[in-house]
């Protein structure tokens, strides 16, 4: 299969989602509908730093935890 065209699979916040790989963690928030400036995420028990979101490539079985932070007052 196309490495381009591959699927993965992730887990995040506890629940599976295959993507046509391959995918970063900006393209993943993307997809997701997130603003990417409220959003903080934890790829395999590590955060991942905002500015490195278009640098951090995931691959097949990344374990992803997404805070969505939601003002109010």
């Amino acid at each position: 299969m196309d490495v381009l065209t591959r699927i993965i699979t992730l887990t995040i916040n506890g629940e599976p989602l295959a993507l046509p790989g391959p995918h970063d963690v900006a393209a993943l928030v993307a997809h997701l509908g997130l603003d990417v400036r409220k959003v903080a995420v934890e790829r395999n028990r590590e955060i991942v730093p905002r500015s490195t979101y278009a640098a951090t490539l995931l691959v097949d079985g990344d374990v992803l935890e997404i805070v969505h932070f939601i003002g109010g007052g």
